[in-house]
């Protein structure tokens, strides 16, 4: 991809400060820069960075007001981060362009539904009665189970795997070795201490406009569905469980662990590495600071929390203070105690 700064700032409806002709081949960190790239600044913090980058462009906001020359052509745009978003799409659609067309090596069941313009990578299976919506991409070695279906515009990468019976809405991406409709862990014990397995005939359900990482396993439900609602984006590593439900637009940060049939309410935030117990209901709004655990159910609305278990997050960092002093407040105490006693002894 090569476009001219001019080009760029029309698409973002920006205005250019130099060289409206200069082109550009691709974006790079400010620090690294380089002739042909467009890179931008966001944080006060880098603007150092502004007078020495080597980068042909930068998008920097329109009220920026630089304290020295800047060799570079500036793009001034209302929103720097909307706009570099929207800048890593266009350079991401063409370096991330998949297969075109159904492969020779794919393996397509006559009876599956096959939507126009979906592509299909080379060794990948596309399993009896599953329906792929229009302008899908499935890259190589992706196993689509039986009855799966699979919307519009959606981009599963390579060794994803869909079992049976799942649902997956439009415009979901799921990355690399991430598995949708796994069983769920249910096994019961028994009186002479075995487990036996109980059978997870639900499936999983996820909604438009999901992104799921790499390496993130969503286990379908016992009975029922594990339902992943609209917006949700799932970060690598994640493991949802059985009949988990997460609400609409919740982000959920990598490592992060969710057991059966916890209810995570919409818009939350989590951190990584957060393990929720099971049988949970967390209210809309939940911000959880990354390695906290959740024991119990969190029913007021837009509360942060911290800690294993989790309390309130200005409750934590106050009670971290004292903890923290614990070790000199012991040796405090027990010189005050030996004071005490030998007073006593007088």
């Amino acid at each position: 991809m090569q476009i001219k700064a001019s080009d760029l700032s029309a698409m973002l409806n920006g205005t250019v400060e130099g060289d409206p002709d200069v082109l550009i081949s691709r974006p790079s960190k400010i620090e690294e820069g380089g002739e042909g790239t467009i890179t931008f600044l966001g944080n006060p913090k880098y603007e150092s960075y502004i007078y020495s980058t080597t980068a042909s462009v930068v998008l920097v906001s329109k009220d920026f007001t630089p304290s020295q020359p800047v060799n570079a052509t500036l793009i001034r745009v209302d929103d720097v981060y909307n706009s570099i978003a929207f800048l890593l799409d266009q350079f991401g659609a063409q370096m991330n362009q998949g297969p075109s067309g159904i492969s020779d090596h794919a393996l397509v069941n006559e009876a599956a539904k096959i939507g126009e313009g979906v592509s299909i990578g080379a060794f990948s299976i596309i399993s009896k009665n599953a329906s792929i919506g229009a302008n899908t991409l499935i890259h190589d070695q992706v196993f689509v189970g039986e009855g799966v279906e699979i919307g519009s515009n959606c981009v599963l990468h390579p060794g994803v795997k869909i079992y049976h019976a799942c649902k997956i809405g439009n415009n979901c991406t799921i990355h690399s070795n991430s598995v949708i409709g796994a069983d769920g862990f249910g096994f019961a014990p028994q009186g002479d201490g075995t487990f036996k397995k109980v059978s997870q005939i639900g499936n999983v359900v996820m909604e438009d406009n999901v992104d799921v990482g790499s390496n993130v396993t969503i286990d379908r439900a016992t009975m029922g569905s594990t339902f992943i609602k609209q917006g949700v984006k799932i970060d690598n590593l994640v493991q949802i469980a059985h009949n988990v439900v997460v609400g609409e637009n919740t982000v959920i940060a990598a490592q992060a662990g969710v057991a059966g049939s916890t209810k995570i309410g919409k818009n939350c935030m989590i951190g990584g590495q957060v393990g929720f117990a099971g049988h949970l209901e967390i209210a809309d709004g939940t911000k959880i600071q990354a390695q906290s655990g959740l024991a119990s159910s969190v029913k007021e609305k837009g509360q942060a929390l911290f800690g294993s278990p989790a309390i309130p997050y200005n409750d934590y960092i106050k009670s971290y203070a004292v903890f923290k002093k614990l070790p000199a407040l012991y040796r405090k105490l027990g010189a005050l105690e030996k004071e005490i006693q030998e007073l006593k002894e007088k």
